[in-house]
């Protein structure tokens, strides 16, 4: 028995194909083994480029493969609660990709199976496990900048703007749950949280800005309704303030910035990007009566894997998926599974019921 763990892909889009294979493929406790999706001659075309032995025209077939530890979910938002189930009833370990499902009572539900069937579970929060995050996170414990007084969240991105590709018209329906707060705030939210505690309690109000979407390649004009501007605030364990602004649409794009201030000094976290990011997060911090921010990189014991080649959002999945397999040889518990992804969904709902509240 191979002492590897065998990866099977569900899903050959440019995410699996620009960060799961290169980042499974630069792991040595990895093997990717078979990959599958509907169109069989593009799967084959994408194992023979990455160099993977099964190329599979249906997921029924790659968990049939009794050669196959972790089966991956990367198949669009609406397939993934459907194929988590599969895998789980197949008996294999499941790494799907965040949304869990498009409902939090069908998260609920695929949260209960995978306990039951006694199956490792993964979800595709990966931006707690980068270097920047991890480094950033344990400053915060350790109380560089004391007791947070409030903490300020930006996220702003192009996506969900007012011309969407062809390929990406499915994510305007809302049934699909495919959008800025539940794409890009369930991902920050994770991150953000992780390091500074979930809310104690908050106010939320979104709108969409952009009610009609035009389909770039045939002019096609859709009624959108799902938010594209969403603003949260609220209140930390500790007395601490926090909000959070998402902003899709972005015809200039700011990326992501982070100011955390406390009672001995402020830490700030920046990247020009939301998602394919070339380089990490920047870390700032400004304390002991310095009036300027000093760069603060991330000490090298941070970066322990050889993943220096990819882009920064690929390393990111490498060390989930490092953080799945110490999971699975040791006992521990440090990957995100399905129950940080329901605490998301849970979340997020909270915030859609206060937006709800707020206009009616």
């Amino acid at each position: 028995m191979s002492s590897k763990i065998r990866v099977g892909i569900i899903g050959t889009g440019s995410w699996a194909r620009y960060g799961h294979i290169p980042a499974l493929q630069s792991l040595q406790d990895f093997e990717v083994v078979a990959l599958a999706g509907r169109n069989k001659e593009k799967v084959e075309k994408y194992a023979t480029q990455f160099g993977i032995g099964h190329a599979y025209g249906s997921p029924e077939e790659l968990l049939a493969n009794p050669d196959i530890d972790l089966a991956v979910v990367l198949a669009p938002t609406p397939e993934h609660g459907r194929l988590a189930k599969a895998v789980i009833a197949a008996g294999k370990d499941v790494y799907s990709e965040w949304p869990l499902s498009t409902t939090t009572a069908e998260s609920e539900e695929i949260l209960a199976l995978a306990r039951e069937k006694g199956v490792k579970h993964i979800v595709g929060l990966q931006r707690r496990f980068s270097p920047s995050s991890r480094y950033w996170h344990d400053l915060v414990r350790q109380g560089t900048v004391g007791k947070i007084r409030a903490v300020r969240m930006s996220v702003g991105v192009d996506a969900f703007g007012e011309v969407m590709p062809e390929f990406a018209k499915w994510a305007l329906d809302a049934a699909n749950f495919t959008e800025v707060l539940s794409i890009y705030g369930g991902h920050f939210h994770d991150m953000l949280f992780h390091g500074i505690g979930f809310p104690e309690k908050l106010m939320a109000v979104s709108v969409n800005q952009f009610p009609v979407t035009t389909i770039a390649e045939t002019g096609e004009k859709v009624p959108y309704s799902s938010p594209n501007e969403v603003m949260v605030i609220g209140t930390l364990a500790g007395g601490g303030l926090f909000s959070v602004q998402l902003e899709g649409g972005q015809k200039h794009r700011t990326g992501l910035q982070i100011d955390i201030t406390g009672t001995e000094g402020v830490l700030r976290i920046t990247n020009a990007r939301g998602f394919e990011n070339k380089d990490d997060n920047a870390i700032a911090v400004m304390r002991n009566g310095v009036e300027t921010f000093e760069n603060l990189p991330v000490p090298a014991e941070y970066a322990s894997l050889p993943v220096s080649h990819l882009d920064a959002s690929s390393q990111d999945v490498a060390y989930l998926y490092a953080a799945y397999a110490r999971d699975k040889a040791t006992g521990s518990n440090k990957a995100t599974t399905f129950d940080d992804a329901l605490r998301q969904h849970q979340l997020i709902d909270q915030i859609t019921a206060s937006s709800a509240q707020f206009f009616s």
